[in-house]
């Protein structure tokens, strides 16, 4: 299959800025670019369209980018906690999706949809990690998620400390071996 050739009407990451004519997969333009309005056909009549309301489309851009900006600067250091289950090992039982950080942040104040957060590889042990969340095409801001079993974990974690298995008190084990030990013979 050949390219098609679009219009840029956003900054798209990876791909072009507003008004670039970029040729990509007919199925890239077809299920994601076209749909969500971030591209349309580079025809003839599109491309005379384009240039007569290219003001436009900058100075919308620009107000939106502002906006984002402001709120970029109002949610810095945005933390997130997100309470899952987990082995011993700290392996969760499933993974963090974007869907549980974008509820997570909506939660804390930041409304974001699902496709705003951006996760560079699936979360899937216990721990703290920072997650990109784009809230304009230009513009990201950094949310840590803190994943944890517990509010006391994610605490603790937050704090620095090493989360492990939980650890018997240190005479425990040494006393049930001797237990054991004095037990065996007198069953014999």
């Amino acid at each position: 299959m050949s390219a098609v050739e679009l219009i840029l009407l956003q900054r798209v990451e990876n791909l072009g800025q507003m008004g670039d004519i970029v040729k990509v997969k007919p199925g890239y333009a077809r299920n994601f670019l076209l749909p969500q309005g971030k591209a349309i056909r580079a025809n003839g009549m599109n491309r005379e369209r384009f240039e007569r309301e290219r003001v436009q489309l900058e100075a919308l851009n620009l107000k939106r980018r502002e906006e984002a900006e402001r709120l970029s600067e109002r949610m810095h250091g945005l933390s997130v906690i997100l309470i899952r289950q987990a082995g011993d090992s700290g392996s969760l039982y499933g993974s963090v999706t974007t869907r549980d950080v974008a509820e997570a942040t909506t939660a804390a104040g930041l409304t974001v949809s699902r496709t705003q957060v951006v996760l560079e590889h699936p979360i899937k042990q216990l721990g703290l990690y920072t997650v990109r969340v784009a809230l304009h095409p230009e513009v990201s801001i950094p949310v840590t998620v803190n994943v944890a079993r517990s509010e006391e974990e994610a605490e603790r974690q937050a704090r620095g400390e090493a989360i492990g298995v939980e650890e018997e008190p240190a005479g425990f084990v040494e006393e049930a071996l001797i237990e054991e030990t004095e037990e065996a013979p007198a069953e014999a």
